[in-house]
Protein backbone atom coordinates (compact mmCIF):
# COMPACT_ATOMS: atom_id res chain seq x y z
CA UNK A 1 0.00 0.00 0.00
CA UNK A 2 1.48 3.45 -1.06
CA UNK A 3 1.11 6.23 1.39
CA UNK A 4 -1.17 8.64 0.56
CA UNK A 5 -2.60 11.81 2.11
CA UNK A 6 -4.28 10.78 5.31
CA UNK A 7 -7.66 11.06 6.00
CA UNK A 8 -9.63 12.53 8.22
CA UNK A 9 -11.97 9.89 9.63
CA UNK A 10 -14.07 12.25 11.50
CA UNK A 11 -14.79 14.32 8.49
CA UNK A 12 -17.89 13.27 6.85
CA UNK A 13 -17.12 15.21 3.64
CA UNK A 14 -13.41 13.43 3.27
CA UNK A 15 -14.40 10.51 4.15
CA UNK A 16 -17.04 10.67 1.42
CA UNK A 17 -14.85 11.89 -1.26
CA UNK A 18 -12.26 9.23 -0.45
CA UNK A 19 -14.75 6.53 -0.99
CA UNK A 20 -16.01 8.30 -4.54
CA UNK A 21 -12.20 8.33 -5.77
CA UNK A 22 -11.67 4.95 -3.40
CA UNK A 23 -8.82 6.46 -1.91
CA UNK A 24 -9.29 5.60 1.45
CA UNK A 25 -7.27 3.19 3.01
CA UNK A 26 -8.19 -0.18 4.59
CA UNK A 27 -6.52 -2.44 7.45
CA UNK A 28 -8.43 -5.74 8.41
CA UNK A 29 -6.45 -6.75 11.14
CA UNK A 30 -7.47 -11.01 12.14
CA UNK A 31 -7.65 -12.45 8.70
CA UNK A 32 -9.49 -15.62 9.83
CA UNK A 33 -12.75 -17.03 8.74
CA UNK A 34 -14.43 -13.92 9.07
CA UNK A 35 -11.99 -11.17 8.88
CA UNK A 36 -10.65 -13.08 5.53
CA UNK A 37 -13.75 -12.71 3.60
CA UNK A 38 -14.21 -8.85 5.47
CA UNK A 39 -10.83 -7.59 3.76
CA UNK A 40 -12.35 -9.50 0.30
CA UNK A 41 -15.43 -7.28 0.51
CA UNK A 42 -13.66 -4.36 1.17
CA UNK A 43 -10.99 -4.92 -1.90
CA UNK A 44 -13.85 -5.87 -4.19
CA UNK A 45 -15.42 -2.40 -3.57
CA UNK A 46 -11.95 -0.73 -5.23
CA UNK A 47 -10.51 0.26 -1.75
CA UNK A 48 -7.20 -0.84 -1.35
CA UNK A 49 -6.45 -3.13 1.45
CA UNK A 50 -4.30 -4.63 3.67
CA UNK A 51 -4.90 -7.83 5.49
CA UNK A 52 -2.43 -7.89 8.98
CA UNK A 53 -2.43 -11.67 10.79
CA UNK A 54 0.25 -12.74 13.18
CA UNK A 55 0.25 -16.16 11.43
CA UNK A 56 3.32 -16.34 8.79
CA UNK A 57 2.36 -19.15 6.82
CA UNK A 58 -1.15 -17.95 6.48
CA UNK A 59 0.17 -14.56 5.05
CA UNK A 60 2.81 -16.23 2.83
CA UNK A 61 0.09 -18.77 1.58
CA UNK A 62 -2.30 -16.06 0.57
CA UNK A 63 0.27 -13.48 -0.90
CA UNK A 64 1.09 -16.57 -3.21
CA UNK A 65 -2.18 -16.63 -4.30
CA UNK A 66 -3.89 -19.78 -2.03
CA UNK A 67 -7.07 -19.20 -0.78
CA UNK A 68 -7.55 -21.20 2.43
CA UNK A 69 -11.17 -21.32 2.60
CA UNK A 70 -12.32 -24.14 0.39
CA UNK A 71 -15.93 -24.29 2.17
CA UNK A 72 -16.77 -20.77 1.80
CA UNK A 73 -18.53 -20.57 -1.88
CA UNK A 74 -17.68 -17.63 -3.89
CA UNK A 75 -15.19 -16.04 -2.23
CA UNK A 76 -11.96 -17.70 -4.15
CA UNK A 77 -13.14 -16.21 -7.28
CA UNK A 78 -13.41 -12.49 -5.63
CA UNK A 79 -9.78 -13.51 -3.73
CA UNK A 80 -8.04 -14.25 -7.01
CA UNK A 81 -9.92 -10.86 -8.91
CA UNK A 82 -8.39 -8.87 -5.61
CA UNK A 83 -5.22 -10.26 -5.80
CA UNK A 84 -4.24 -10.01 -9.46
CA UNK A 85 -5.61 -6.59 -9.89
CA UNK A 86 -3.40 -5.64 -6.62
CA UNK A 87 -6.36 -4.39 -4.27
CA UNK A 88 -5.88 -6.82 -1.60
CA UNK A 89 -2.40 -7.87 0.08
CA UNK A 90 -0.86 -9.48 3.30
CA UNK A 91 1.14 -8.84 6.00
CA UNK A 92 2.34 -9.76 9.62
CA UNK A 93 4.26 -6.03 9.88
CA UNK A 94 1.42 -4.36 11.88
CA UNK A 95 3.29 -1.09 12.53
CA UNK A 96 3.37 -0.89 8.43
CA UNK A 97 0.10 -1.78 7.63
CA UNK A 98 -1.68 0.25 10.40
CA UNK A 99 0.50 3.80 9.12
CA UNK A 100 -0.88 3.42 5.99
CA UNK A 101 -4.22 2.85 6.72
CA UNK A 102 -6.81 5.34 7.51
CA UNK A 103 -9.62 2.44 8.27
CA UNK A 104 -9.11 -0.18 10.91
CA UNK A 105 -11.19 -3.27 11.54
CA UNK A 106 -10.46 -5.39 14.30
CA UNK A 107 -11.84 -9.01 13.39
CA UNK A 108 -9.68 -10.82 15.99
CA UNK A 109 -10.91 -13.92 17.99
CA UNK A 110 -12.75 -13.41 21.58
CA UNK A 111 -12.52 -17.09 22.67
CA UNK A 112 -13.63 -18.52 25.79
CA UNK A 113 -10.95 -19.70 28.83
CA UNK A 114 -10.78 -23.01 30.46
CA UNK A 115 -12.42 -21.59 33.68
CA UNK A 116 -15.13 -20.35 30.44
CA UNK A 117 -14.44 -16.64 31.21
CA UNK A 118 -14.12 -14.27 27.68
CA UNK A 119 -10.34 -14.08 26.79
CA UNK A 120 -10.23 -10.62 24.89
CA UNK A 121 -6.20 -11.03 24.85
CA UNK A 122 -6.12 -10.54 21.54
CA UNK A 123 -8.19 -7.19 21.16
CA UNK A 124 -6.56 -5.65 24.09
CA UNK A 125 -2.88 -6.21 22.76
CA UNK A 126 -3.86 -5.19 19.59
CA UNK A 127 -5.33 -2.18 21.33
CA UNK A 128 -2.23 -1.42 22.97
CA UNK A 129 0.14 -1.20 19.94
CA UNK A 130 -2.66 1.00 18.24
CA UNK A 131 -1.57 3.00 20.82
CA UNK A 132 1.29 3.79 19.74
CA UNK A 133 1.34 3.59 16.27
CA UNK A 134 -2.19 4.63 15.06
CA UNK A 135 -2.00 7.35 12.38
CA UNK A 136 -4.17 10.68 13.76
CA UNK A 137 -7.72 10.84 12.72
CA UNK A 138 -7.83 7.36 11.84
CA UNK A 139 -11.15 5.29 12.54
CA UNK A 140 -11.34 1.80 14.37
CA UNK A 141 -14.15 -0.27 13.91
CA UNK A 142 -14.53 -3.49 15.74
CA UNK A 143 -16.08 -6.29 14.20
CA UNK A 144 -15.11 -8.87 16.56
CA UNK A 145 -18.15 -9.96 18.88
CA UNK A 146 -17.56 -8.54 22.74
CA UNK A 147 -19.93 -7.81 25.73
CA UNK A 148 -21.86 -4.74 25.71
CA UNK A 149 -19.50 -1.86 27.31
CA UNK A 150 -16.03 -3.20 26.27
CA UNK A 151 -15.86 -0.41 24.08
CA UNK A 152 -16.53 2.11 26.38
CA UNK A 153 -15.00 0.94 29.64
CA UNK A 154 -12.12 -1.01 28.30
CA UNK A 155 -10.90 -0.29 24.37
CA UNK A 156 -10.84 3.32 25.20
CA UNK A 157 -8.69 3.20 27.79
CA UNK A 158 -6.44 1.17 26.30
CA UNK A 159 -6.05 3.11 23.68
CA UNK A 160 -5.88 6.37 25.05
CA UNK A 161 -3.06 4.90 27.61
CA UNK A 162 0.24 6.78 26.63
CA UNK A 163 -1.65 9.77 26.31
CA UNK A 164 -0.82 10.27 22.79
CA UNK A 165 -4.46 9.36 21.62
CA UNK A 166 -7.45 11.11 22.75
CA UNK A 167 -11.12 9.48 21.47
CA UNK A 168 -13.43 12.10 19.71
CA UNK A 169 -10.20 14.51 19.21
CA UNK A 170 -7.34 12.60 17.37
CA UNK A 171 -9.50 9.04 16.30
CA UNK A 172 -12.55 7.84 16.69
CA UNK A 173 -13.88 4.39 17.57
CA UNK A 174 -17.37 2.17 16.77
CA UNK A 175 -18.55 -1.19 16.14
CA UNK A 176 -20.21 -2.76 13.17
CA UNK A 177 -20.37 -6.88 14.65
CA UNK A 178 -19.82 -9.42 11.80
CA UNK A 179 -23.18 -11.26 11.34
CA UNK A 180 -22.63 -14.52 9.24
CA UNK A 181 -22.77 -18.16 9.04
CA UNK A 182 -19.64 -20.00 8.58
CA UNK A 183 -19.99 -21.91 5.30
CA UNK A 184 -22.64 -19.00 4.60
CA UNK A 185 -20.69 -16.01 4.65
CA UNK A 186 -20.86 -14.71 1.57
CA UNK A 187 -24.89 -15.31 1.39
CA UNK A 188 -25.00 -13.65 4.77
CA UNK A 189 -22.54 -10.67 4.20
CA UNK A 190 -24.71 -9.36 1.01
CA UNK A 191 -28.41 -10.43 2.53
CA UNK A 192 -28.13 -9.80 6.09
CA UNK A 193 -28.31 -6.59 7.71
CA UNK A 194 -25.50 -5.18 9.65
CA UNK A 195 -25.66 -3.31 13.10
CA UNK A 196 -23.28 0.11 13.45
CA UNK A 197 -22.90 1.90 16.62
CA UNK A 198 -19.98 4.53 17.31
CA UNK A 199 -19.06 6.42 19.85
CA UNK A 200 -21.15 9.70 18.88
CA UNK A 201 -23.41 10.39 15.83
CA UNK A 202 -20.16 11.70 13.62
CA UNK A 203 -18.68 8.46 14.38
CA UNK A 204 -22.20 6.19 13.39
CA UNK A 205 -22.96 8.40 10.53
CA UNK A 206 -19.88 7.38 8.61
CA UNK A 207 -19.24 3.79 9.72
CA UNK A 208 -22.51 3.30 8.08
CA UNK A 209 -21.40 5.43 4.86
CA UNK A 210 -18.40 3.21 4.67
CA UNK A 211 -20.25 -0.23 5.12
CA UNK A 212 -23.08 1.16 2.90
CA UNK A 213 -20.38 1.87 0.51
CA UNK A 214 -19.24 -2.01 0.77
CA UNK A 215 -21.77 -4.16 1.60
CA UNK A 216 -25.42 -3.88 -0.45
CA UNK A 217 -27.47 -4.50 2.94
CA UNK A 218 -29.57 -2.66 5.75
CA UNK A 219 -27.37 -0.94 8.00
CA UNK A 220 -29.21 -0.63 11.74
CA UNK A 221 -28.02 2.56 13.20
CA UNK A 222 -27.71 1.32 17.10
CA UNK A 223 -27.57 4.40 19.68
CA UNK A 224 -23.78 3.79 20.77
CA UNK A 225 -21.43 0.69 20.33
CA UNK A 226 -22.70 -1.56 23.91
CA UNK A 227 -26.42 -1.63 22.32
CA UNK A 228 -25.20 -3.10 19.35
CA UNK A 229 -22.90 -5.45 20.75
CA UNK A 230 -26.17 -6.31 23.03
CA UNK A 231 -28.02 -6.91 19.78
CA UNK A 232 -25.17 -9.13 18.35
CA UNK A 233 -24.92 -11.22 21.57
CA UNK A 234 -28.99 -11.44 22.39
CA UNK A 235 -29.37 -13.16 18.51
CA UNK A 236 -26.69 -15.97 18.90
CA UNK A 237 -27.69 -16.08 22.76
CA UNK A 238 -30.93 -16.69 21.59
CA UNK A 239 -30.28 -20.04 19.76
CA UNK A 240 -28.17 -21.58 22.29
CA UNK A 241 -30.72 -20.95 24.77
CA UNK A 242 -33.88 -22.22 22.76
CA UNK A 243 -31.17 -25.49 21.65
CA UNK A 244 -30.70 -25.93 25.20
CA UNK A 245 -34.67 -26.09 25.66
CA UNK A 246 -35.23 -28.51 22.83
CA UNK A 247 -32.02 -30.73 24.20
CA UNK A 248 -33.97 -31.05 27.47
CA UNK A 249 -36.92 -31.59 26.19
CA UNK A 250 -35.99 -34.49 23.86
CA UNK A 251 -34.15 -36.48 27.15
CA UNK A 252 -37.72 -36.77 28.42
CA UNK A 253 -39.18 -37.29 25.25
CA UNK A 254 -36.62 -40.46 24.49
CA UNK A 255 -38.23 -41.98 28.27
CA UNK A 256 -41.87 -41.26 26.64
CA UNK A 257 -41.48 -42.92 23.49
CA UNK A 258 -42.13 -39.51 21.61
CA UNK A 259 -40.05 -38.65 18.46
CA UNK A 260 -38.55 -35.25 19.25
CA UNK A 261 -38.17 -34.56 15.09
CA UNK A 262 -42.11 -34.89 14.82
CA UNK A 263 -42.75 -33.08 17.43
CA UNK A 264 -40.93 -30.07 16.09
CA UNK A 265 -42.44 -30.93 12.38
CA UNK A 266 -46.05 -30.30 13.38
CA UNK A 267 -44.89 -27.23 15.89
CA UNK A 268 -43.24 -25.56 13.56
CA UNK A 269 -46.67 -25.22 11.64
CA UNK A 270 -47.64 -22.83 14.03
CA UNK A 271 -46.93 -19.22 13.02
CA UNK A 272 -45.28 -17.93 16.40
CA UNK A 273 -42.98 -21.09 16.65
CA UNK A 274 -39.32 -21.18 15.83
CA UNK A 275 -37.85 -24.19 15.37
CA UNK A 276 -34.95 -25.27 16.57
CA UNK A 277 -33.09 -29.20 16.88
CA UNK A 278 -31.65 -31.43 19.35
CA UNK A 279 -28.03 -32.40 19.20
CA UNK A 280 -24.86 -33.70 20.73
CA UNK A 281 -23.98 -30.64 21.63
CA UNK A 282 -23.13 -26.52 20.62
CA UNK A 283 -20.05 -25.84 19.50
CA UNK A 284 -17.96 -23.24 16.83
CA UNK A 285 -16.39 -19.57 17.71
CA UNK A 286 -20.19 -17.89 18.79
CA UNK A 287 -22.66 -19.67 20.46
CA UNK A 288 -21.23 -21.41 23.80
CA UNK A 289 -18.60 -18.01 23.70
CA UNK A 290 -21.70 -15.57 23.32
CA UNK A 291 -23.67 -17.13 26.34
CA UNK A 292 -20.34 -16.58 28.29
CA UNK A 293 -19.95 -13.38 27.51
CA UNK A 294 -23.53 -12.31 28.71
CA UNK A 295 -22.64 -14.50 31.80
CA UNK A 296 -19.44 -12.19 32.52
CA UNK A 297 -21.12 -9.51 31.84
CA UNK A 298 -24.36 -10.83 34.43
CA UNK A 299 -21.49 -11.39 37.15
CA UNK A 300 -19.76 -8.06 36.73
CA UNK A 301 -22.87 -5.95 36.84
CA UNK A 302 -24.35 -8.55 39.21
CA UNK A 303 -27.23 -9.59 37.50
CA UNK A 304 -28.45 -13.03 37.26
CA UNK A 305 -29.13 -14.97 34.15
CA UNK A 306 -30.20 -18.32 35.47
CA UNK A 307 -32.17 -19.52 32.18
CA UNK A 308 -28.99 -18.86 29.85
CA UNK A 309 -27.01 -20.72 32.45
CA UNK A 310 -29.32 -23.47 32.70
CA UNK A 311 -29.41 -23.43 28.85
CA UNK A 312 -25.93 -23.90 28.60
CA UNK A 313 -25.55 -26.93 31.82
CA UNK A 314 -27.81 -28.43 28.78
CA UNK A 315 -26.07 -28.29 25.67
CA UNK A 316 -22.55 -29.35 27.87
CA UNK A 317 -24.26 -32.18 28.93
CA UNK A 318 -25.37 -33.75 25.54
CA UNK A 319 -22.11 -35.60 24.45
CA UNK A 320 -22.68 -37.43 27.77
CA UNK A 321 -26.01 -38.39 26.57
CA UNK A 322 -24.54 -39.46 22.99
CA UNK A 323 -22.33 -41.66 25.00
CA UNK A 324 -25.49 -43.20 27.26
CA UNK A 325 -27.46 -44.10 23.70
CA UNK A 326 -23.82 -45.99 22.42
CA UNK A 327 -23.58 -47.92 25.55
CA UNK A 328 -27.25 -48.49 25.25
CA UNK A 329 -26.65 -49.76 21.81
CA UNK A 330 -23.54 -52.20 22.87
CA UNK A 331 -26.23 -53.49 25.99
CA UNK A 332 -28.79 -54.41 23.44
CA UNK A 333 -25.94 -56.43 21.54
CA UNK A 334 -25.13 -57.80 24.10
CA UNK A 335 -21.21 -56.90 23.59
CA UNK A 336 -18.68 -54.89 25.84
CA UNK A 337 -17.63 -51.74 24.52
CA UNK A 338 -14.68 -51.58 26.24
CA UNK A 339 -11.71 -52.75 23.40
CA UNK A 340 -14.43 -52.12 20.98
CA UNK A 341 -14.14 -50.10 17.42
CA UNK A 342 -16.24 -47.12 16.93
CA UNK A 343 -16.47 -44.89 13.81
CA UNK A 344 -17.37 -41.11 14.71
CA UNK A 345 -18.49 -39.60 11.66
CA UNK A 346 -18.30 -36.10 11.73
CA UNK A 347 -15.93 -33.88 13.99
CA UNK A 348 -16.77 -30.71 12.93
CA UNK A 349 -18.90 -28.60 15.18
CA UNK A 350 -20.82 -27.40 11.83
CA UNK A 351 -22.59 -29.30 9.15
CA UNK A 352 -20.12 -28.68 6.07
CA UNK A 353 -17.86 -26.77 7.42
CA UNK A 354 -14.28 -27.25 8.20
CA UNK A 355 -13.69 -26.20 12.00
CA UNK A 356 -13.67 -28.44 15.05
CA UNK A 357 -13.61 -25.35 17.82
CA UNK A 358 -15.32 -26.41 20.61
CA UNK A 359 -16.90 -29.27 18.67
CA UNK A 360 -18.63 -31.89 20.86
CA UNK A 361 -16.85 -34.83 18.76
CA UNK A 362 -13.98 -34.08 20.69
CA UNK A 363 -15.48 -34.57 24.42
CA UNK A 364 -17.19 -37.56 22.68
CA UNK A 365 -14.65 -38.91 21.60
CA UNK A 366 -12.53 -38.26 24.94
CA UNK A 367 -15.38 -40.06 27.24
CA UNK A 368 -15.40 -42.82 24.68
CA UNK A 369 -11.40 -43.66 24.58
CA UNK A 370 -11.35 -43.47 28.26
CA UNK A 371 -13.78 -46.22 28.50
CA UNK A 372 -11.53 -48.24 26.42
CA UNK A 373 -12.87 -47.39 23.15
CA UNK A 374 -10.86 -47.80 20.08
CA UNK A 375 -11.55 -44.60 17.49
CA UNK A 376 -11.65 -43.99 14.14
CA UNK A 377 -12.54 -40.78 12.19
CA UNK A 378 -14.52 -40.07 9.10
CA UNK A 379 -15.11 -36.75 7.86
CA UNK A 380 -14.76 -35.56 4.33
CA UNK A 381 -13.34 -32.38 5.31
CA UNK A 382 -10.62 -33.90 6.98
CA UNK A 383 -9.89 -37.01 4.91
CA UNK A 384 -5.52 -37.83 5.35
CA UNK A 385 -5.48 -35.21 8.62
CA UNK A 386 -4.56 -36.03 12.39
CA UNK A 387 -7.66 -34.76 14.57
CA UNK A 388 -7.39 -35.32 18.30
CA UNK A 389 -4.43 -37.52 17.66
CA UNK A 390 -6.31 -39.78 15.51
CA UNK A 391 -5.27 -40.08 11.98
CA UNK A 392 -8.82 -39.48 9.82
CA UNK A 393 -10.00 -41.75 7.47
CA UNK A 394 -9.86 -41.23 3.64
CA UNK A 395 -13.15 -43.69 2.76
CA UNK A 396 -16.22 -44.24 4.52
CA UNK A 397 -16.77 -47.76 2.99
CA UNK A 398 -13.21 -48.87 3.64
CA UNK A 399 -13.37 -48.81 7.36
CA UNK A 400 -17.02 -49.59 7.95
CA UNK A 401 -16.04 -53.38 8.11
CA UNK A 402 -13.42 -52.94 10.59
CA UNK A 403 -15.86 -51.34 13.50
CA UNK A 404 -18.41 -52.45 16.14
CA UNK A 405 -20.34 -49.37 15.72
CA UNK A 406 -20.68 -45.41 14.18
CA UNK A 407 -21.91 -42.47 15.75
CA UNK A 408 -22.93 -39.74 13.17
CA UNK A 409 -21.80 -36.76 15.20
CA UNK A 410 -22.23 -34.14 12.79
CA UNK A 411 -24.84 -33.53 9.87
CA UNK A 412 -22.60 -32.90 6.22
CA UNK A 413 -24.51 -33.44 3.36
CA UNK A 414 -23.02 -36.30 2.30
CA UNK A 415 -24.17 -38.40 5.70
CA UNK A 416 -27.34 -37.19 5.04
CA UNK A 417 -27.38 -38.64 1.61
CA UNK A 418 -26.27 -41.97 2.41
CA UNK A 419 -27.96 -45.15 2.64
CA UNK A 420 -28.32 -47.12 6.28
CA UNK A 421 -27.61 -50.63 4.27
CA UNK A 422 -24.13 -49.45 3.91
CA UNK A 423 -23.99 -50.00 8.14
CA UNK A 424 -24.76 -52.91 7.80
CA UNK A 425 -21.06 -53.99 7.02
CA UNK A 426 -20.33 -53.13 10.65
CA UNK A 427 -19.32 -56.08 13.50
CA UNK A 428 -22.48 -55.94 15.17
CA UNK A 429 -23.84 -53.40 13.37
CA UNK A 430 -24.78 -50.52 16.09
CA UNK A 431 -25.81 -47.11 15.13
CA UNK A 432 -25.84 -43.86 17.25
CA UNK A 433 -27.21 -41.12 15.24
CA UNK A 434 -27.35 -37.93 16.89
CA UNK A 435 -28.18 -35.29 14.60
CA UNK A 436 -31.71 -36.79 13.48
CA UNK A 437 -30.71 -37.85 9.77
CA UNK A 438 -31.54 -41.31 9.34
CA UNK A 439 -35.22 -42.38 9.01
CA UNK A 440 -36.14 -44.59 12.20
CA UNK A 441 -37.93 -47.05 10.06
CA UNK A 442 -35.29 -47.51 7.66
CA UNK A 443 -32.36 -48.38 9.73
CA UNK A 444 -34.86 -51.19 11.55
CA UNK A 445 -35.29 -52.31 8.46
CA UNK A 446 -32.15 -53.19 7.81
CA UNK A 447 -31.29 -54.83 10.79
CA UNK A 448 -28.96 -52.27 12.74
CA UNK A 449 -29.18 -51.49 16.38
CA UNK A 450 -30.36 -48.24 16.30
CA UNK A 451 -30.55 -45.32 18.87
CA UNK A 452 -31.44 -41.90 18.10
CA UNK A 453 -30.86 -38.66 19.70
CA UNK A 454 -34.57 -37.44 21.15
CA UNK A 455 -35.93 -39.76 18.56
CA UNK A 456 -38.04 -41.85 21.48
CA UNK A 457 -36.16 -45.11 21.40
Amino acid sequence: MEKAKKIDMNNINEVKNSLENKSLKVCVVGIGRIGLPTALSFAKAGLQTVGMDINEQLVDSLNKGNFPLKDEPGYEEIFNDVIKNGKFSATTDINKAISQSDLILLSLPTPINEKNIPDYSALESVCKQLGDILQPNSLIVVESTIEPGFIENNLISILEENNRLHVGKNFTIGVCPENANPGEILHDFTTLPRLVGGIDQQSTKIITMIYDFVFSVELIIMPDCKTANAVKLTTNVFRDVNIGFVNELSLMFDKLGIDTLKVLDAAKRKYNFQIHYPGPGVGGPCLPINSYQFLNTATRTNSKLSIIEHGRKINEEMPEHVVNLTLDGFKISKKSIKDSSILILGISYKPDVKDIQLSPAEMIINKLESLGVKIKIYDPYFKGNQVFGINVEHNIDDVLSKVDAAIIVTAHKEFQEINPKIFRKMKTPILIDSRGIIDTVSANNVGLVFRGLGRGI
